[in-house]
């Protein structure tokens, strides 16, 4: 399994194969020769989790018929992983495309799905095309970064009647569906008011500032790129929809002035060469950054390992966001992307009680004797053997009103995120051959994907305007409302 960002915390669970009692559901055996034709449209890193299970586990109902993505160097990284899964001598040599050809792709391949894994501009128009030219859709979140995008997508899924499937791995979870399944059990009562936070540690988090993301322009800032994921939790935990959002932060570590202010100095460009800078990535460390990036960076200039000190930097590394929900309940939420550890933190207010979800995903960045970050002490000789004070774990704890707190049991998972990824998976390609429907509603549409990054546009536009935000007023071209009739297109 492929996790999407290599800086990001390996947890236990992804090393699992023993899932805990009702964590995957049921699927009926794959009839023979009926695979989808898939194509994968975006061939960077987080592509691989798609490649490998189509050439894997999911290999019975799927089979990868083509690429498009404007860097050939990337393409050939991918195929050549194809052609070993395949057992062939050499590439799978599939046919390849750049974005312009998408339609054409679709057409001369007969592609039944497209799974967008491009950067997250590209979503709006890859999506709406390949929708148009007849093929449904799995996309990685955000759906789409602003409000044209939104438009756009929404009057493509009317105008085709085609599928889009979100991709929004963390409710597969198990600790994130074992809060979900508190809140509706009624436990804590009617939700009254949650407060999350999320902290990215120096090496995650800093990564957002080395790449693509760190142009707003490019991701939508964090707001839609990283937390999309985080709002989307919050409106499937409560089963509600977010009214009104009001927004402050700033880019207050990362970024060249920030350095300057703190006095450290001229700094190398890119990570790759400089060694003793916690800072800094070398993609010659990973032989995948490598082969992806570094090797593949002449066809298109791309370069994944930039200074988080350096200039162009324009999201925001700092964010604290007040949202209404349209049953009342009132979410705070904060990010921080330059934390010493790596978590989040969620308690949920109710009538009755609260529930508090804890977890540390990384408790701490430390050194190696060169001064690099250590990414996985546990596979690192030499790496700190002194006991935490934050270990790695999670913990969910109920408490009504007058009695003790109990801790509600978090059940493992299998893959990254937390253990959710190849659950996702499963819905992603099984979906038609599940015994029965998803208790817990994990499977997301495109109308799940507006609601998420509603929450983001919304807080960017009042970072902007320093007001509060309706998400009505936004006219993202569809009601929001958790039961609505079908869409229509937007002219």
């Amino acid at each position: 399994m492929v996790d999407q960002n290599p800086t990001a915390p390996r947890p236990p669970s992804s090393a699992s194969a023993a899932p805990g009692p009702g964590v995957i559901p049921a699927f009926a055996p794959a009839p023979p020769g009926e695979q989808r034709r898939v194509a994968v449209a975006g061939t960077g890193h987080r592509a691989g989790m798609y490649v490998g299970a189509v050439t894997g586990e999911h290999a019975d109902v799927a089979t990868l018929v083509a690429w498009l993505d404007p860097n050939p160097g990337r393409i050939d990284h991918y195929d050549a992983e194809v052609g070993a899964a395949l057992g062939l001598d050499g590439p799978a040599r599939l046919p390849r495309y750049t974005p312009d050809g998408l339609e054409r792709m679709v057409a001369e391949q007969r592609v039944d799905v497209v799974i967008v894994t491009a950067p997250d501009h590209a979503h709006a128009d890859l999506v709406a095309r390949a929708l148009a030219a007849g093929a449904d859709v799995v996309v990685e979140k955000p759906l789409t970064t602003d409000r044209a995008g939104c438009r756009r997508i929404t009057s493509a899924v009317a105008e085709s009647g085609r599928d889009v499937t979100m991709t929004f791995n963390y409710r597969y979870a198990p600790r994130n569906s074992s809060l979900r399944e508190v809140v509706r059990s009624g436990a804590i009562g009617d939700v009254t008011s949650v407060h999350f936070e999320w902290v990215l540690d120096t090496v995650h988090g800093a990564d957002y500032f080395r790449r693509w993301h760190r142009e707003k322009r490019n991701s939508g800032g964090l707001l839609v790129h990283k937390s999309s994921h985080h709002f989307d939790l919050v409106n499937w935990w409560l089963g509600d929809v977010p009214s009104r959002v009001y927004a402050s932060g700033g880019l207050r570590f990362y970024g060249d002035r920030n350095a300057a202010a703190r006095g450290l100095g001229p700094r190398p460009a890119r990570g790759t060469g400089t060694t003793g800078d916690p800072f800094a990535l070398d993609l010659t460390h990973d032989p995948r950054l490598r082969s992806l990036y570094l090797d593949a960076e002449y066809h298109d200039g791309y370069l994944r390992d930039q200074d988080v000190f350096g200039p162009g930097i324009t999201i925001e590394d700092n964010l604290a966001l007040v949202v209404d929900y349209r049953r009342g309940a009132t979410m705070t939420y904060s990010l921080n992307a330059h934390s010493p550890w790596e978590g989040y933190r969620v308690a949920v207010n109710g009538t009755a009680g609260r529930a508090e979800l804890e977890v540390v995903e990384r408790g701490a960045v430390e050194l190696d004797e060169h001064g690099n970050a250590i990414l996985d002490p546990s596979a690192t000789p030499g790496a700190s053997a002194r006991p935490s004070l934050r270990p790695e774990g999670e913990r969910l704890l109920v408490q009504r009103h007058w009695e003790q707190p109990v801790e509600h049991p978090i059940p493992a998972g299998i893959g990254g995120h937390g253990g959710g990824d190849a659950i996702l998976l499963k819905d992603v390609f099984r979906r038609h051959l599940r015994v029965e429907e998803d208790a817990l509603g994990r499977p997301a549409g495109y109308l799940d994907g507006l609601r998420a990054v509603a929450v983001g546009i919304a807080a960017n536009q009042s970072l902007v305007t320093g007001l509060p935000v309706t998400i009505r007023d936004l006219d993202l071209g569809a009601d929001l409302s958790l039961t609505t009739a079908a869409p229509v297109a937007v002219r």
